[in-house]
């Protein structure tokens, strides 16, 4: 036990050395697990770990989509819901009876219910994989807001088909009318479960005297309530999570104070990490069993296998996409005057960026050892070792190109909203003129005696006037523009010069640590803000 426990810290240790190198390369780091789980598979006298697929879903899923749907912005949600649900739910079953049909015709002894289990594992793309691969290159809103959307409604309705799948092949029999009720049945009780659970914890946030260490670890335990409440029905613990996700990530606002959301933002990207981390470890640990577990096949044959469906999964997907967006503006004026024309090259970035990760890695890992009689599970080996050939293509390939695609198509963001910085000083300066109406209309008395009062008023008068020169600075031509940006390095500069002189007074003794650490914490804040907008 103990020295599994150090074996799995020291790739940890490793899979973090890679990724900080990915950072360096300016490479998603994604690519550099799937790279990291191949290269731990190739190290001589790997020790084998195995884990109970029952757990996997268990251990790994509901935080993991639970961190997808809190982030995923509900306003942009529902204004993009069409083209999310046709990429979310036809996309996936679109893709999972395509490899289906290829696989069980390509593959000797390969069914029908065993391709779909492989088209369900493999017919998500992965929000992590497209986000990080896109994060800092100037695309349009719109791809953004429909890949993040995307892959929060297909891992959903991928699981869902892996599910019927799975008991396809256990039970030997598959009724299409029984199946189609089941999904929907799975799928509403889910997310009606999501919602109940989900109203719970927001009242437990709500009312009850919480803390903010409580609140962070309520928002771990929410996610595990959601799902095995869910499944101890036999309904749809995916969708609960999903839907129970984006409920409490919108009323997020009323149930956690702000020193709760920073905590809690920053606990669940490190425990996301690590999660991401320990799935492809696993794999890399257990790809020498799984290659000498094909039996039935060459390591060749396995290799050309993974490469074919691969290829065909990123067909299918430029195949469904460029209908899916242009055939509902045809036959909708609505859709056409609602919605503006997107670009042949947006079009084609969405088509490209549909990189598995996680999430498939996770299904295939959760697929059972044995059949309910203890026979060995048909051509588990090969599934776990196609999908992961799935996911290395898909990453590499795909996920390397698409800056080189982005730069080459000329791709660029849109105009439909204000810019990020623009944006940000219109809020501030909202919230300032609130702040500077409330002084004016409920303490006149107290501005003109109190000293304290008098200046707050003043620092706000000056905080007005400041934004609104910034604003107009980020309208004007270059050499005005340009006055901002050193402004905001000044800040940064002072901020540095602050932060000095803090490490001074700790060397001194003579403040509490405690109120160091709050005053070290305020200047990381408004240095992380300026930093954004200076990059």
């Amino acid at each position: 036990m103990h020295e599994n426990v150090l074996l799995i810290i020291s790739l940890l240790f490793a899979v973090s050395m890679l990724v900080m190198l990915g950072q360096k390369l300016r490479i998603s780091y994604p690519i550099f697990l799937v790279i990291g789980g191949l290269c731990i598979s190739l190290i001589p006298g790997i020790p084998t770990i195995t884990i109970d697929p029952d757990l996997v879903f268990l251990i790994f899923l509901p935080p993991l989509l639970y961190e997808a749907a809190w982030y995923t912005s509900w306003q942009n949600f529902w204004k993009w819901k069409r083209p999310i649900a046709l990429l979310g739910f036809g996309l996936v079953l679109f893709t999972s009876c395509i490899v289906a049909w290829f696989s069980s015709e390509m593959i000797p002894n390969f069914t029908l219910a065993l391709g779909f289990l492989l088209g369900g594992i493999i017919s998500p793309p992965d929000a992590v994989a497209a986000t990080s691969v896109l994060k800092g290159l100037k695309i349009p809103k719109r791809v953004v807001t429909v890949l993040e959307g995307e892959s929060l409604v297909n891992d959903a309705s991928s699981l869902i088909v892996f599910r019927f799948a799975l008991a396809a092949v256990t039970s030997g029999s598959f009724v299409f009318q029984k199946a189609a009720t089941s999904f929907f049945l799975v799928t509403v009780m889910g997310i009606v479960i999501g919602l109940a659970v989900a109203h719970v914890f927001y009242a437990i946030h709500r009312w009850l005297p919480t803390s903010t260490n409580i609140d962070t670890a309520l928002t771990f335990m929410a996610p595990y309530f959601m799902y095995i409440t869910a499944e101890h029905f036999h309904f749809s613990g995916v969708m609960a999570v999903v839907t129970g996700g984006l409920f409490l990530s919108y009323r997020s606002h009323e149930i956690l104070t702000y020193n709760s959301r920073l905590q809690a933002t920053g606990v669940w990207s490190t425990v996301t990490f690590v999660l991401n981390g320990i799935v492809f470890i696993l794999i890399g640990l257990q790809l020498p069993v799984i290659v000498n577990g094909l039996t039935d096949y060459s390591f060749g044959v396995a290799v050309k296998y993974g490469l074919l469906i691969s290829m065909l999964t990123i067909l299918i997907r430029m195949v469904w996409v460029y209908p899916a967006t242009f055939i509902p503006r045809w036959l909708s004026k609505s859709t056409r005057t609602r919605e503006k024309k997107p670009g042949l090259g947006a079009v084609f970035l969405v088509s490209w960026a549909g990189m598995r990760g996680v999430v498939s890695l996770a299904s295939a890992l959760a697929i059972p050892l044995t059949l309910s009689n203890g026979e060995a599970f048909p051509e588990r080996n090969l599934i776990l070792f196609i999908t992961f050939i799935v996911i290395l293509v898909t990453l590499v390939i795909q996920g390397l190109s698409l800056p080189f695609i982005i730069r080459y198509m000329k791709i660029e963001g849109d105009d439909e909203t204000a810019p990020a910085e623009e944006q940000e000083a219109g809020i501030h300066l909202r919230l300032t003129k609130a702040a500077l109406q409330t002084l004016e209309e409920k303490y006149i008395r107290e501005v003109g005696e109190n000293e304290l009062v008098k200046n707050l008023k003043g620092r706000l008068e000056n905080d007005i006037s400041l934004t609104e020169q910034r604003m107009e600075s980020m309208v004007c031509d270059d050499n005005q523009a340009g006055e901002i940006r050193v402004y905001n390095r000044v800040l940064i500069d002072i901020i540095n010069v602050q932060r000095r002189e803090l490490i001074v007074l700790r060397r001194e003794k003579a403040f509490e640590d405690e109120l160091l650490r709050k005053q070290t914490e305020q200047l990381d804040l408004s240095e992380a803000r300026l930093s954004i907008k200076i990059a």
